[in-house]
């Protein structure tokens, strides 16, 4: 029998090493996850015409930064603006000879009769006024919000009709994640659940949470669209890029 204190380190040390193994082994086992990951806008839309009608001008080129409520399109207006005007005297004649009718029947008996037809013309002369208002109103384009022009579809001068796209414009500060997760996630993902969002463009990772799930599981890949958002300040992001959300193991 072996005795003295070098066997009893001896076997501390082996018994250290052998935990070491296990741990490690333990720790291959469950690999950190990943899923496929993109950064959307929060804020894009499509700027489109409302009118028919000829571009005057185009105040912004692709990625030109604007601020909300900068007139971005202008249309050539001038016969709605004269319609305008004429609704304008229409309704003050309107409203002039309702005036002196209602004065004159406030000497007769049976006189509100008589103001029904000018009271008439005067509701004829707002509602014409009200439309010639909306048709001015829609001879500029403001932005809806602050951002980036990041598509141009018509020219400044060139004839647009109804409903047809002009520009298309994105808030590129405010982004979202999207993950594309395993459904067997779902046990395990929440909002607030951190993660680190691996960007191949950038070839840097940012810390991100679960903002929201989405509604449903895909029975098709049998994977769930997960929503989350870079806890960092991160300018250098922008919409489109790509790469990999990465989960701690459970």
């Amino acid at each position: 029998m072996i005795e003295g204190p070098y066997p009893t380190r001896m076997l501390r040390a082996a018994f250290a090493l052998a935990t070491a193994i296990c741990v490690g082994a333990a720790a291959a086992e469950k690999p950190a996850a990943e899923a496929p990951a993109k950064l959307l806008a929060l804020h894009a839309a499509t700027l489109s015409s409302e009118m028919a009608g000829r571009i005057d001008a185009i105040a912004t080129r692709v990625g030109d930064r604007f601020r909300k409520g900068d007139v971005l399109v202008t249309f050539d207006c001038a016969l709605p603006k004269a319609q305008l005007t004429h609704a304008q005297a229409a309704l003050t004649e309107a409203a002039r000879t309702y005036e002196i009718d209602r004065r004159a029947a406030a000497q007769k008996t049976n006189g509100q009769l008589e103001l029904d037809i000018p009271a008439t013309e005067v509701l004829k002369a707002k509602a014409d006024l009200a439309a010639a208002e909306t048709l001015v109103s829609r001879c500029s384009i403001a932005a809806p919000f602050a951002g980036v022009t990041v598509d141009q579809k018509i020219r400044a001068f060139e004839y647009a009709t109804p409903g047809q796209a002009l520009l298309d414009v994105l808030d590129d500060h405010a982004l979202e994640v999207e993950l594309t997760a395993p459904s067997r996630w779902l046990s395990r993902l929440r909002p607030g659940t951190a993660f680190q969002l691996a960007i191949d463009e950038t070839g840097k990772t940012y810390p991100g949470k679960v903002v929201r799930l989405g509604g449903r599981v895909d029975g098709a890949s049998q994977s769930v669209r997960v929503f989350g958002e870079v806890t960092a300040e991160a300018p250098e992001l922008m919409p489109g890029m790509s790469g990999k959300a990465i989960l701690s193991p459970p």
